[in-house]
């Protein structure tokens, strides 16, 4: 009988050191290796992006971090995000609110990496996503937006027409 017990607990010990192995830090999601580079020569985080279902990306710099808001392009939710940048490199956190919503199921949150990168004109993040204690991670690629100035206060929990840009922050 006590031989059955060691096995058994043998057993829960090995079962328990795997588990906590293969959650990596509380499951928190793997955007695999990714070096950073030189940040391309005359751009910066500073700006608005535009993704089809995100919307529009807010980004400014603000002690020392780089901290964003956006808005769905169907209204539905706003977000925000907040991370330090390693050359083109960001590392960031998020909330996502729903409008209207109440309860645990009305935020999300988790973890992301954007790396920034030029397309054939324009500035780009090619971004991942996880949710907290998630391994599955999205794609966030964003395009940035020429002669749009950033305004973190035009995306709040107010719910506004616009998308979250506003014809004055257009040059």
């Amino acid at each position: 009988m006590r031989a059955r017990v060691w096995a058994f607990l043998g057993i829960l010990v090995v079962a328990l050191a795997a588990t906590s192995v293969g959650c990596s830090g509380g499951g928190g999601a793997k955007f695999g290796a990714i070096k950073a580079g030189e940040m391309p020569a005359g751009e910066s985080w500073l700006g608005v992006y535009y993704n089809p279902v995100y919307g529009y990306l807010h980004m400014i710099e603000q002690d020392g971090n780089i901290v964003g808001r956006w808005k769905r392009t169907d209204g539905s939710h706003w977000g925000e995000l907040s991370g330090t940048v390693e050359g083109n490199v960001l590392h960031f956190t998020w909330n996502e609110h729903k409008y209207g919503g109440v309860g645990p199921s009305a935020d999300s949150k988790g973890s992301g990496v954007f790396v920034y990168k030029m397309g054939e004109k324009f500035g780009e993040l090619a971004g991942q996503y996880a949710l907290a204690d998630s391994n599955e991670v999205g794609d966030w690629h964003c395009v940035k937006q020429a002669g749009v100035k950033p305004d973190l206060n035009s995306i709040n929990g107010k719910g506004t027409d616009n998308m979250g840009v506003t014809p004055d922050q257009w040059k």
